[in-house]
């Protein structure tokens, strides 16, 4: 019992602080207008300040780890290819189907998984964290929309979608204060003390705001999507995903980065560990953002990550002491 008590400890404010800015949104206790502004905060300051001292703090041989992010990106793909392959059908077609496998398939790295398998696990986390976060930016998030604009516009339109895509990535600071961070420790310099203390008060800020952003984040998508009197899509395309999330993308880094081990790949223990937990996290807030903005259903999205997030305070403690144990 011990041992599930302190994985709780950890775990659960965490999560309510997510049950907290959900119910914030929910009550009107914070404005809907006010949400993209929250959410601008964190992804413009609080989150590239904790990127950018993980980057400059993490020994460089953890960030640069190819292991790590060959074993992911194939399980990556592999999920998106599994979730398009089975979503497809006359009700979700290309662009539903891409965002379905790409909510299947990124984990909500960046706001919630690395303060908390920092916490969890130690510094040495960030460093696997911060490469299967980059594979999930630069390839998955940009496959899935590229795939995501198949329906009637061909291979043209993909391509049009994936040069959108590159070009979010290009703009998104996260990515850059990964590398602004990895190079300033190579090149040895060190922050200016005023303006290192500013950006560790900015770092502090990440992980608490970050996951208030979460809760409302998901409650405007649900209510955006009451408000446009969509009809609620069917369980049917909703728990299928938040399951195979859950459950089938860490079993799959699981056997794949054991698999690998086995076959001599230089991949550690603990990296494993790490992945494996990364990959047990619900699924990214950020995509429902992005299906808002590439027309699809949003309201599909916004319940998969819902659902995902309701049921992971159970399934990521599990995975958690089944890893540690």
């Amino acid at each position: 019992m011990r041992p599930v008590l302190a994985i709780l400890s950890v775990t659960f404010p965490f999560f309510a602080l997510i049950l907290a800015g959900y119910l914030a949104a929910r009550r009107r206790m914070l404005p809907l207008e006010a949400i993209p502004g929250l959410n601008g905060f964190v992804l413009f300051f609080a989150l590239p300040c904790m990127l950018y001292r993980f980057g400059a703090n993490t020994p460089l041989a953890l960030l640069l780890d190819l292991s790590v992010a060959t074993v992911y990106l194939l399980c990556g793909l592999v999920m998106v290819a599994f979730i398009v392959a089975a979503s497809l059908n006359r009700r979700v077609r290309w662009n539903d189907a891409a965002f379905g496998a790409l909510v299947g398939a990124f984990p909500n790295t960046g706001f919630m998984g690395v303060p908390l398998l920092v916490e969890l696990l130690g510094p040495s986390a960030a460093g696997p964290m911060i490469v299967t976060l980059l594979v999930d930016m630069l390839v998955i998030s940009s496959l899935c929309i590229a795939l995501s604009r198949l329906d009637g516009a061909g291979s043209a339109g993909a391509r049009q979608a994936a040069g959108k895509a590159l070009r979010g990535i290009v703009v998104n600071p996260m990515p850059w204060a990964i590398v602004l961070g990895i190079a300033s420790q190579a090149m040895g310099l060190t922050l200016w003390p005023p303006l290192g203390a500013t950006l560790g008060l900015l770092a502090d800020a990440a992980s608490p705001v970050a996951l208030f952003t979460i809760g409302t984040v998901l409650a405007r998508s649900q209510m955006l999507a009451a408000r446009g009197h969509h009809a609620a899509p069917p369980l049917r395309d909703v728990v299928p995903v938040a399951l195979v999330k859950l459950v089938l993308h860490p079993l799959l880094v699981l056997l794949v980065g054991a698999s690998a081990i086995q076959l001599g790949l230089p991949l550690t223990p603990f990296a494993l560990v790490v992945i494996v937990l990364t990959a047990a996290l619900p699924s990214a807030s950020n995509v429902s953002l992005l299906s808002e903005r590439f027309g699809a259903d949003t309201g599909r999205v916004a319940r998969i990550i819902l659902w995902s997030t309701a049921a992971a305070f159970f399934s990521f403690s599990g995975a958690v002491a089944l890893m540690k144990g």
